[in-house]
């Protein structure tokens, strides 16, 4: 079945529930209202000329109406390609030309940015949330025609790859391979329709737009949508929404676990915490844990698989707080050594390879680089590092092309990392490698503070923890460690920095 006749299916049956509440500003779209707007929306796309097949763009923060405009391009057998709105003009032009997108929708603050890059190139009509262009959208009479989609071939979204590992590339995902990861996430994540989620994360990203957005329509979630993370804000909406479910990233956790201001909040309501989009810390999660009283677990996934191939499962009792849990159902992994590509049994570390119906249909013409990415036998290689313990509990440990090579043997920088987030001084913290005359690469760290600790005393607290060969060799106090907006450490940027010296 196609992703949105399944959502609207359900959705007929829930009437007048909240789907999204805006947040800032307590506007609600209920199920039935939501159901009726993509309705509205796709018919009144139609009659500007949008047909099966065109991409439409979306560049906006979090608000009701993305989940409108997504499912209208979705009914009509379109494309929809997401945009960080963070993106420059220039960015955002480069990603409307390589997906070939003929239509763009934006919100307001990012009016003049979306029309620079709409006129270079060459989109056909932009509409603004809450302006009279998506307004009259919204007032469209008639019904939206009936289109074929074939849920195995034809695309609903195409999100792009963060290019921490090269150029920004096209994931184009099926119709098929979105419905597959609602139905195996619905049967572990232990989303309910009792339950009300924040919408922080962003929904141009895969963990924002499939886990928050459409998962909720799919179980019958209520979602509390914000338009960017502020953690007093973000505090204050939980409270004020009585929150019980928060899909959140590793420096959400550690802001949770660790910063006097949580104190101010009633988050008793809050019952999971699910961490994704980057590894988190078993210090971190069991400190988040004891503080606000709710179970936090970790899922595992990336954007070619749509995005969720593991997770922890919430409620049994027998949650490992470092661990990314077992495969998804009807999702098989396995462990292979990162150079023979033999596979590896349990408690070894290797690349994680996954397979199963969430994977991609590839990259947007890039024929080499999905070759590159999913094997002849549809094993999809994730580049990140791991194990699986006898229990078939997976762990990450870091990604292949970021391990520092220290004399021939390999560093993770995430397990130097989370020791030193178990330091009670240390806010955030990254390691990166060094060159390195005579070992070819040594670790060093960058650290955010939030007392006073020297240099000294910090690098001593790893060494005392690790193998000698791991310790940190340099460490360096900044302000703030610069991350993605789901949350994993650009590293790219701070060995820029170093070589930049």
């Amino acid at each position: 079945m196609a992703l949105t006749p399944l959502l609207l299916e359900r959705a007929a049956d829930r009437g007048d529930k909240p789907a999204f509440i805006d947040g800032p500003s307590g506007r609600t779209l209920t199920y039935r209202g939501w159901a009726e707007a993509v309705r509205r929306v796709a018919a009144g796309l139609h009659q500007r000329g949008f047909r099966k097949g065109d991409v439409l763009a979306i560049y906006s923060s979090n608000l009701p109406e993305y989940a409108v405009i997504f499912h209208a391009v979705s009914l009509l057998g379109g494309v929809n390609t997401t945009i960080n709105p963070l993106y420059t003009a220039d960015e955002l032009t480069r990603q409307l030309n390589d997906a070939g997108a003929r239509y763009l929708v934006t919100a307001p603050p990012f009016v003049e940015k979306a029309e620079q890059a709409a006129r270079d190139a060459g989109i056909r009509e932009v509409f603004v949330f809450g302006e009279p262009s998506f307004t009259s959208l919204l007032d469209s009479a008639g019904e939206p025609p009936s289109v074929a989609i074939d849920p195995r071939r034809d695309l609903v979204v195409m999100p792009y790859s963060s290019g921490t590992t090269g150029l920004p590339k096209g994931v184009m995902l099926t119709h098929y391979n979105l419905v597959a990861n609602l139905l195996q996430s619905a049967c572990v994540l232990g989303l309910t329709e009792r339950d009300t989620t924040i919408g922080v994360l962003p929904f141009f990203h895969i963990y924002g737009m499939v886990v928050i957005m459409n998962l909720s329509l799919h179980v019958g979630a209520t979602v509390v949508t914000m338009p960017r993370f502020d953690l007093q804000q973000f505090l204050q909406t939980i409270e004020k929404y009585r929150v019980t479910y928060a899909n959140v990233v590793p420096p959400i956790v550690l802001a949770l676990a660790k910063n006097p201001l949580v104190d101010n909040y009633d988050l008793s309501r809050l019952r999971i915490l699910f961490s994704g989009a980057a590894p988190l810390g078993a210090n971190v999660a069991q400190a988040a844990s004891t503080r606000l009283g709710c179970e936090v677990t970790q899922g595992y996934g990336m954007t070619e698989t749509s995005p969720v191939t593991h997770a922890a499962r919430a409620g049994t009792g027998n949650l490992k707080p470092a661990g990314i849990g077992p495969p998804l159902p009807n999702t098989e992994a396995k462990i292979v050594d990162v150079q023979s590509g033999a596979e590896l049994g349990p408690n070894q570390q290797g690349e994680i390879c996954v397979r199963g119906p969430q994977v991609m249909k590839g990259y947007l013409n890039q024929p080499e680089a999905t070759a590159a990415m999913i094997d002849r036998d549809g094993w999809l290689h994730t580049g990140d590092v791991g194990y699986a313990d006898a229990d078939g509990c997976f762990f990450i440990v870091d990604r292949v092309k970021e391990l520092i090579k220290y004399k021939g043997l390999q560093i993770a920088p995430a397990e130097l990392e989370a020791v030193l987030l178990a330091h009670p001084s240390v806010a955030d913290a990254a390691v990166v490698p060094l060159d390195d005359e005579e070992a070819g690469q040594v670790p060093k760290a960058f650290v955010v503070l939030k007392s006073q600790a020297t240099a000294d005393q910090l690098m001593c607290f790893v060494a005392e923890r690790v193998a000698p060969y791991k310790k940190l060799r340099r460490l360096e106090v900044t302000d703030q460690i610069p991350r993605s907006p789901s949350g994993k450490i650009l590293r790219r940027l701070l060995v820029e920095r170093e070589r930049a010296r």
